[in-house]
């Protein structure tokens, strides 16, 4: 059964009914060819799954009748990837998409010293509306019933001062330490660079707050493969374990 989104505010558990509009209605409705009696899964994005049938079709929205419902916990293992911005949007955005998929926790545009691409402020609103679509089409393909959050960019300064995870790893070219380091269960932030990687500065200072260097192997990975290169080692890790708990 497919599943859908909508936001919080559209989900009323005491009276069994919800709303979906804007782009999810014209998926569901206008290239799906949905209609009045169809079953779908539907979730706000918070951990709250609904099986639904759709009970009324507007213009601009559906409205359903919860069947069913679940809240699912939260995963205990989460994965933040701050990736510098690139030259050309469509790889970051390529990055985007697949990290959804393999069940990155948080994104995070970054501003490096060598990040070429650094757009205006009405351009950056522009794009964080494109990118939430990507999120939400590969969060909806795959499945997940938690979003992705996506945070504003933010300089590399201000990336590597942010608090509260139990591992910051940072792969470098130059380093050869394997990334020996357990995640299941942590809450871990990646930092990969863009195009020329990191400055010897900046892995400096990213060392002084506490990150540690990693290597992603001998040969050189262009930023949007090193991003879901750690996403997926972290899957890979669960996988191992048999770990249900997905990130």
């Amino acid at each position: 059964m497919e599943l859908f989104y909508t936001s919080p505010e559209n989900i009323n558990l005491d009276s069994k009914r919800l709303v979906i509009e804007g782009d999810e209605f014209h998926h569901l409705v206008r290239v799906l060819k949905k209609n009045t009696g169809d079953r779908i899964l539907v979730t706000d994005g918070n951990g709250i799954r609904c099986e639904v049938s759709i009970l009324d079709i507007s213009k601009k929205s559906l409205s359903g009748k919860i069947l069913d419902h679940a809240v699912l916990n939260p995963p205990t293992t989460r994965v933040t990837v701050a990736l510098s911005l690139l030259k050309a949007p469509q790889r970051f955005e390529f990055f985007l998409e697949k990290a959804t998929e393999l069940g990155v926790s948080a994104i995070i545009p970054m501003i490096t010293s060598r990040t070429v691409s650094q757009p205006s402020s009405e351009r950056v609103q522009n794009r964080l509306a494109r990118w939430r679509t990507i999120l939400l089409s590969a969060a909806r393909q795959s499945k997940r019933c938690y979003l992705p959050e996506l945070c504003e960019p933010l300089s590399f300064k201000q990336v590597i001062s942010c608090n509260g995870y139990d591992l910051k790893l940072i792969p470098y070219e130059i380093s050869d330490k394997a990334p020996e380091v357990h995640c299941a269960g942590k809450n871990t932030l990646f930092l990969i660079g863009g195009e020329g990687g990191f400055t010897d500065n900046e892995v400096q200072e990213a060392r002084k707050t506490g990150c540690c260097e990693v290597s992603l192997g001998k040969t050189i990975l262009r930023a949007e493969t090193a991003g879901i290169f750690a996403v997926a080692f972290v899957r890979t890790q669960l996988l191992a374990e048999n770990d249900e708990d997905w990130f």
